[in-house]
């Protein structure tokens, strides 16, 4: 086991190593320093001293790669790649071109996007599978039928959509709960309520139609129809057997999103002015901050990766087999 899991970290330190280089590559050979000062200070009137002068002041007038100017090991230490890409892996992010520190900003939005973002998902999750259940019990019914209508026009249904709705009819309409904003501690629920309901009815189409046919699949296997042969209930059938060999693929796609929840999400937060890791990147992105974008871009690759090793993990926690191979 523990073997297992040390292989599938190793397997995981080159693919992070890969994602930094690609992104030292975009955003300073594709789009060069000079380029971001262009886009920074303006394209047309801005003037080489100008330049200059903004690459100095975020450490980007130096080389990329090798600076021959250095003594000894700052030849590689006192460059743009050393001090902009490579500690990142030290979780130094540098800061921000308003001048605070990006580390200590990520700390104090994780916990927004997490209050958001965690009930979302653990609610959701029960839903989903819970109407997915519902409906292959029911299948070749009205109660399936309907139940897939329904899933295809939620999916046809931009989350745009239900944002701007649920805003004008719960907020400003009936004035249940606040139109947007967020206060610490327990007043953060009457903020966060309407971001979850919304979050949780935007996925809810793809989400039960994904878990719906899984669970189809399993019941069509050898196994259902022994158990069924030895008289075991319908409901026995589906909820002892069919739920718990369809985990993998349930795991798959739940484990993998629990690392990415740090990271908020980019709509609901900003629309609902939630100051969570999702409305700081499109805040980023707005005013071009270039080195908050590549701080996200590094972790969400960190956090996705380590969602893949989690799914590598709980397999072997439902399958016994996974840990023989």
């Amino acid at each position: 086991m523990l073997s297992y899991i040390v292989r599938r970290i190793f397997y995981a330190i080159p693919i992070l190593i890969g994602v930094n280089l690609i992104t030292f590559v975009l955003f300073f050979v594709v789009n060069t320093p000079d380029d971001m000062a262009r886009m920074q200070l303006g394209i047309k009137y801005v003037t080489p001293e100008a330049i200059e002068k903004w690459k100095a002041e975020r450490g980007y007038d130096k080389p990329l790669l090798f600076n021959h100017e250095a003594d000894r090991l700052s030849k590689l230490t006192d460059t743009v790649f050393f001090e902009k890409s490579v500690s990142m892996f030290a979780f130094d992010f540098g800061r921000a071109d308003d001048g605070r520190d990006i580390a200590r900003e990520i700390k104090s939005r994780m916990l927004p996007s997490l209050i958001i973002a965690l009930p979302v998902f653990v609610l959701g999750l029960i839903v989903y599978i819970t109407f997915a259940l519902l409906m292959v019990f029911f299948r070749a019914t009205y109660i399936d039928f309907f139940g897939v209508v329904s899933c295809v026009a939620l999916m046809s249904i931009s989350s745009l959509f239900y944002i701007i709705i649920g805003q004008f009819l719960i907020s400003k309409l009936w004035h249940w709960v606040p139109i947007s904003g967020y206060e610490p501690g327990l007043d953060a629920a009457k903020f966060l309520l309407l971001p979850v309901i919304i979050g949780v009815i935007s996925s809810a189409g793809s989400n039960i139609r994904w878990y719906r046919t899984l669970f189809l699949e399993e019941m069509n296997k050898e196994y259902v129809r022994t158990a069924r042969a030895k008289g075991l209930s319908e409901r026995i059938v589906l909820f002892r057997h069919v739920l718990r060999n369809a985990m993998i693929p349930i795991l798959t796609g739940a484990v993998v999103v629990v690392p990415l929840l740090f990271l908020g999400s980019l709509l609901v937060e900003s629309f609902f002015g939630i100051p969570g890791l999702g409305s700081y990147t499109i805040d980023a992105i707005n005013s071009q901050d270039f080195a908050i974008v590549r701080a996200m871009v590094f972790l969400g690759s960190v956090l996705y990766i380590l969602g893949l090793v989690l799914t590598d993990i709980s397999y072997t926690l439902v399958d016994p087999r996974v840990r023989l191979v």
